[in-house]
């Protein structure tokens, strides 16, 4: 259930090892963060080399062999190795939602074609039939209200928000919890089921000087031109905002289209974060990377400080927050990006002293949306599992466990690695941007505490508030996904439960072998945290 990375990243792994998998999606579009959200990758500094899965490298050689095979790249681009085609500073591998949606698609076909993989886009889950621990069923609502009920043995949550932890009553965890509960240095003093980090509507647009494409004012630009948050610096709409790590103020710059080479841009930031310089940030097509003419201007998506929403809750809780709530606190945070976009057009300061840049054009033909704006939000942070094992901050946090320390796991089922990045959040948190590790996952924390047949595949695994910060990127949740359709690949096969494999030696033993020849790393090398 959810298309999303992890969804994907199951489904492919569960068909792989020969089972009939239905896949479903509430947009149009599978690959979540990758596509439907705009959201280039977030990864590792050793990307490159290690810290994935051999499935996740799959998808990030397809996506340079495709700008190779379709695309006008210099000569000097067509030759790297770890062509980065936006030459974007976020990633190693800054590209259009387009081209990764083609390349999921693509390790997907097969395996429709033979009618193992059923892919129902533009369905939600609704309902959940549960019988003691089981999941028995999960009805999905379509195009049109059409409603369709599906039957398996194993049902993967991985809906971008948990949804069918609230479905099913699977035991599950929102918000913050308190830090009594895990002895977290960075949790709050009392538990806040609220306490949620924003959700982003990123957009695309590139840039046309002596056009203009300034979009209508939006409904809301008014209040979010005059929003401060007490937290910040100055206005929300404005080019100042704080440093995530030191919490500084900062000025940003915004300077689209520079002439600056593409080739010479080196995105690692364990040693600069990139996020200074607006354009380049997330920049995921660079004219200079390509012919002359080919392209008389830059791609970049805009998924900056200025338009992450934080105001309302975006995540129903039972008894707390309801769907019109929720749907309301998605309004307000596309009105935020829409406004961004106006803002930019309109009265953002330029390097020649001026105001405003309508040259800025939305690019709905990146996105696949009418304004430009991406299919669904980011969703950083959503419901999580009770697990059997719950990662803490003194798992992985470089100030607790020293830079070469980290948790070892017994039951490790892959690695990871980020900073502990926790964007500002509902209850008024401003940015907690600390190092970590390098840290393994361990397989109990795929495993609720009751139910059996039940597995996230997504942010839902058990982490809690402050650990979600550095295992919500694009590898890690591929990895997660991954291993959940192994794990209910491998527990139909020798017909066990989840539960099982962990805690039986041989199975265990049995189960991490096959990762390792599927090209699951499960360990890290000798690497220094950051």
């Amino acid at each position: 259930m959810g298309g999303g990375l992890g969804g994907v990243a199951a489904a492919l792994a569960a068909a792989r090892a020969g089972n009939r998998v239905v896949l479903t999606e509430p947009t149009d579009w599978i690959g979540g963060q990758l596509t439907s959200q705009a959201v280039p990758p977030d990864e590792n500094p050793w990307i490159e080399r290690f810290g994935a899965t051999a499935a996740y490298r799959e998808v990030r050689d397809g996506i340079r062999d495709y700008y190779r095979r379709h695309y006008p790249l210099r000569a000097e681009a067509l030759d790297l190795v770890d062509l980065n085609p936006g030459a974007g500073r976020v990633s190693k591998l800054c590209h259009e939602p387009r081209v990764a949606l083609a390349v999921l698609e693509s390790l997907l076909a097969p395996h429709r074609a033979s009618g193992r993989l059923t892919l129902l886009l533009e369905h939600r889950p609704v309902a959940a039939e549960t019988v003691g621990d089981e999941v028995r069923s999960v009805t999905l609502e379509g195009p049109g209200g059409r409603r369709t009920t599906v039957a398996a043995d194993y049902v993967l949550d991985a809906t971008e928000d948990g949804d069918l932890l609230l479905l099913a009553g699977v035991e599950h965890v929102t918000g913050a919890e308190s830090r009594a509960e895990y002895d977290e240095p960075h949790a709050p003093e009392k538990a806040d089921p609220l306490n949620l980090q924003g959700i982003t509507y990123c957009f695309a647009m590139s840039y046309h000087p002596g056009e203009d494409h300034t979009i209508e004012r939006p409904e809301m630009y008014d209040f979010w031109r005059s929003y401060q948050p007490d937290f910040w610096p100055g206005p929300l709409l404005g080019l100042t905002a704080p440093d995530p790590r030191t919490l500084e103020s900062v000025e940003r710059t915004f300077v689209p289209n520079p002439d600056t080479d593409p080739l010479a841009v080196s995105a690692d930031q364990s040693a600069d974060a990139g996020d200074k310089e607006l354009w380049g940030f997330r920049r995921i097509l660079a004219r200079g990377m390509h012919r002359a003419g080919a392209f008389d201007s830059d791609i970049t998506l805009v998924n900056w400080p200025l338009n992450d929403y934080w105001l309302k809750p975006a995540l129903e809780v039972e008894g707390l927050v309801d769907a019109d709530a929720v749907a309301r606190a998605h309004h307000e945070a596309r009105q935020l990006s829409l406004s961004v976009l106006y803002w930019l057009q309109t009265e953002a300061p330029r390097p020649d002293g001026g105001t405003g840049f309508p040259g800025l054009r939305p690019r709905p033909d990146v996105t696949g949306t009418e304004d430009g704006l991406a299919k669904a939000a980011y969703v950083r942070e959503s419901r999580r599992i009770r697990a059997v094992t719950t990662v803490t901050e003194h798992d992985v946090s470089l100030d607790i466990v020293g830079p070469y320390g980290g948790t070892r796991h017994p039951d490790s089922v892959g690695v990871g690695s980020y900073r502990i990045d926790l964007h500002p959040s509902t209850s008024g948190d401003n940015y907690i941007d600390v190092a970590s590790v390098p840290f393994e996952i361990p397989l109990g924390a795929l495993l609720p505490v009751r139910v059996r047949n039940l597995l996230p595949a997504a942010k839902n695994i058990g982490t809690t508030h402050i650990t979600n910060g550095c295992f919500r990127l694009h590898p890690v949740e591929w990895n997660i996904g991954e291993v959940a359709g192994r794990l209910a690949a491998f527990a139909l096969s020798h017909g066990v439960r989840p539960h099982q494999v962990r805690e039986d030696a041989e199975l265990l033993d049995g189960f991490t072998r096959l990762l390792d020849r599927t090209g699951v790393e499960r360990h890290w090398p000798d690497v220094r945290g950051y």
